[in-house]
């Protein structure tokens, strides 16, 4: 006896060996068929699994069996196989014949006589996933030595068939990915936390010149680019994306938008954690270098602009203080003021093209970072904002600032930004009163400079367009036209280049906030 248990556990030690090294799932389901009759020493062993939509036994494999057979499918608590199934217990029939539970649809097509079954279910997670059944004794009949032996190997079965099942899902979604990765025309980068690449497809190589450099993580993919902001940066950000820019100077002007998203997974108690990172990679060298030429056409332009237009509004200004001091006729009084009037709104236009192209130019390195004390820099433009608008009725400007803020930033360079969103909220305002209101706070490591109005807000569908450059909401709705279209264009440089971003929540009828978000 004790010899019999001793070759009995050596087998299923071996047999646990030869499960657990096979992945694939039709080569583990045979591995299990051949394995089955020599644990409990049966003439030969059936296999069935369940198919959960429509809870029926099914032969994946049937070694020997004709094909009318193999295509046979058993309703739960139909025969052995489906009473095991149906009850998750074992069942030893040592006298078929005997036993009305015995289903002899096999046997009438397969010309096979069974005489002694062994069946025990194969549970995982407290879910039978299917049966195994040894078929005749070979010596004897079974014994409940056998069905314990029996049962640890359909335990290590149904593991193993979880085990393959599981590996052929993985396998799967890694072939779709490769599939997706492949066929994006953008470059993609799939790391894990620590920046080690797991896929990368055919434009990421292009980019990266991939076959050049053989690199197997993110901090050594970029080596020929200037990243901006630095990757460590990027890396160290809790922002699910966080946007940058590749430049590469050499052999030829090259540009790539890039995005890092973060791929979250959930624990048992529901609290995400970053578990990989995808790297998407987009060339826009094309139109960054457009970029650059219609900064360089409109530097041009605004300075060529300038010297005549000093002229023209030195000699309008005479030609109107003449018509008024000597009494000239109406239409000359009127044509000299029509023509500086207009001169003037022209010399203003021209200024605020060149603050444009100022700002556009900036690199965070010229950037002259200071710490500063938000309230009292709201209050220095808001003051400075109510002289500049005296002439216009009915506008006042708030300050909401209620806790102490400070600001690290170009004082000067953010100045302009919320000078721009100032007179954004005024220009595009049609109410009688108009009521602007800048406020501070300081939430999740960021400052927020926010400038609200009660104007007649912004329709949803141009909350995105706002803040391209030469856009502006049509006339029909703010009942304004004047100006470029620059304001909130230099307003999303300036966050930009302070490492922010602006956004803008508003409701029609009811007004509108822009907000800078910058970095402490």
């Amino acid at each position: 006896m004790i010899m019999q248990s001793q070759e009995s556990l050596e087998m299923l030690v071996m047999v646990s060996r030869l499960l657990s090294s096979k992945l694939d799932i039709s080569e583990l389901l045979t591995t299990i068929m051949r394995l089955a009759s020599r644990v409990v020493g049966a003439e030969r062993a059936s296999l069935y699994l369940l198919d959960e939509k429509t809870q029926e036994l099914y032969f994946d494999v049937a070694l020997g069996l004709p094909e009318d057979v193999q295509k046979m499918r058993f309703k739960l608590g139909e025969g052995i196989a489906g009473t095991c199934a149906k009850e998750a217990r074992s069942i030893i029939i040592n006298d078929t014949a005997a036993d009305p539970r015995h289903s002899k649809k096999a046997d009438s097509k397969s010309g096979f006589t069974t005489r002694s079954l062994l069946t025990c279910p194969m549970i995982i997670k407290g879910k039978v996933i299917g049966v195994v059944q040894a078929i005749n004794k070979v010596d004897g009949e079974f014994s409940e030595t056998d069905k314990t032996n029996f049962e640890a190997f359909a335990s290590q079965a149904a593991i193993a068939i979880e085990n393959s099942r599981l590996f052929s899902s993985v396998k799967e979604e890694k072939r779709k990915m490769e599939i997706v990765f492949k066929r994006i025309k953008e470059g993609a980068i799939l790391t894990d936390v620590a920046g080690e690449i797991i896929i990368i497809n055919n434009s990421a190589k292009i980019y990266l010149e991939h076959d050049k450099y053989k690199f197997s993580d993110i901090n050594s993919a970029f080596t020929d680019f200037e990243v901006k902001p630095g990757l460590d940066s990027v890396l160290c950000r809790e922002d699910p994306v966080c946007h940058f820019e590749l430049y590469r100077e050499k052999p030829k002007r090259f540009y790539l938008d890039c995005s890092e998203i973060k791929l979250f997974k959930e624990d048992k108690d529901g609290n995400p954690s970053v578990e990989g990172r995808l790297w998407i990679l987009s060339d826009v060298t094309a139109q960054r270098l457009e970029e650059r030429m219609a900064r360089n056409f409109l530097s041009l332009i605004s300075h060529k602009f300038k010297t005549p237009l000093a002229s023209i509004n030195g000699y309008a200004q005479i030609l109107r203080e003449e018509a008024l001091s000597k009494n000239m006729p109406e239409m000359v009084q009127k044509s000299s003021q029509t023509i500086y009037g207009q001169g003037q709104k022209l010399n203003g236009l021209v200024e605020s093209l060149l603050d444009f192209v100022t700002i556009d130019n900036l690199e965070v390195s010229s950037l002259e970072k200071i710490e500063f004390d938000a309230a009292e820099f709201l209050a220095e433009i808001a003051e400075n904002a109510r002289q500049t608008l005296r002439d216009k009725e009915g506008v006042t400007i708030k300050i909401a600032a209620p806790e102490p803020v400070k600001i690290k930033a170009d004082r000067k360079v953010l100045a302009a930004g919320i000078r721009a969103l100032i007179d954004n909220a005024v220009k595009f305002n049609c109410a009688h009163d108009k009521l602007v209101i800048l406020s501070a706070q300081a939430r999740d490591n960021y400052t927020l400079l926010s400038v609200g109005d009660n104007g007649p807000g912004i329709p949803g569908e141009e909350l995105e367009n706002i803040f391209n450059k030469f856009y502006q909401v049509e006339a029909s709705f703010t009942g304004q036209v004047e100006g470029w279209g620059l304001g909130l264009a230099l307003v999303r440089k300036i966050a930009e280049v302070h490492g922010g971003r602006v956004f803008v929540k508003s409701q029609l009828q009811k007004g509108s906030a822009l907000t800078l978000a910058l970095p402490n």
